[in-house]
């Protein structure tokens, strides 16, 4: 899932990097720059989740209002539901693997909470099978090489070689002016790259505004550059398992439009301000709070 392919990682060493080494990043641009504009903050009293700063689904960031301000609760439909069954099904199996654990998918699957998947088990059961299948079988055929490369390392040697991820790693966005649990998708220590799933085949550029908000707070925490980031696109289809990466540069841009979303949706909530709706053609039926706005 988060394995780069031949190509891809021929593009990250001939492309990405070069261009991140020869342009750079503004060094008031970097997370650990965090205590002075344009990173700081100014409504030290509001913090946001990731998502609610880097989802542009709302044209007018109403969703931000109605779930912040007025406390409406949005109304999750199959979409989500699928989103959430993927991240856990993902994140488990490699957590499963880089902590040397004994789990299959159908003990992982009693361990479900259902009063938290907004759909019947029944429809997101084989989907869910394949993505794991899929997960392991990567996992295994790593694990396998990087050992018969090095067949005098330790088993976790080859773990931390193979499988170089920080899998759902907690981390605190307080400093930027996010939640204190925050949680990544995924970073390669090694490749240093920020991913972040999304389930979905439609590309979207503001797709990208998660994973350069993870790599700026990994900044403001830990201190370390991260210049690369990756959007990966899981979907299902008649069984098949079809995975898209957009690898890219989080360069000067993104960070500023990162910067500008965060601050707009932070005002949003701290002046208790109503955005309005977005014209109705612009809204989607399965966006969360549309009953909210035309309901």
């Amino acid at each position: 899932m988060y394995f780069l392919s031949d190509v891809e990682h021929k593009y990250l060493l001939h492309q990405l990097l070069p261009t991140a080494r020869e342009v750079g990043v503004s060094k008031e641009l970097r997370g650990w720059s965090w205590f002075q504009p344009p990173l700081k903050p100014y409504y030290g009293d509001v913090k946001l989740p990731m998502y609610a700063v880097s989802s542009k689904y709302c044209p007018t960031g109403r969703d931000v209002y109605l779930r912040n301000v007025e406390n409406v609760r949005p109304k999750l439909g199959p979409k989500v539901a699928l989103g959430k069954m993927f991240h856990g099904v993902v994140s488990d199996c490699l957590q499963a693997f880089l902590q040397r654990k004994s789990l299959d998918f159908e003990t992982w699957w009693l361990k479900i909470r259902w009063d938290e998947i907004p759909e019947k088990p029944e429809n997101v059961k084989e989907p869910s099978r394949e993505v794991w299948k899929f997960v392991s079988k990567l996992c295994e055929a790593r694990l396998a090489e990087v050992s018969s490369r090095q067949p005098y390392a330790s088993e976790y040697d080859v773990i931390a070689s193979a499988l170089p991820f920080l899998v759902e790693h907690r981390i605190s966005g307080e400093l930027l002016g996010l939640s204190g649990i925050l949680s990544l998708d995924c970073y390669d220590y090694l490749h240093a790259i920020m991913f972040d799933l999304k389930v979905n085949d439609e590309r979207r550029e503001w797709y990208r505004l998660s994973p350069v908000g993870y790599a700026l707070v990994f900044e403001s925490v830990h201190e370390t550059p991260v210049d690369i980031c990756c959007v990966v696109y899981l979907n299902v289809r008649k069984g098949k398992v079809s995975v898209q990466k957009d690898l890219f540069f989080a360069d000067d841009e993104l960070r500023q439009w990162w910067i500008e979303e965060r601050d707009k949706k932070l005002e949003i909530v701290a002046e208790r301000r109503d955005p309005g709706k977005p014209e109705r053609s612009q809204c989607l039926e399965s966006c969360m709070f549309f009953d909210a706005c035309y309901g």
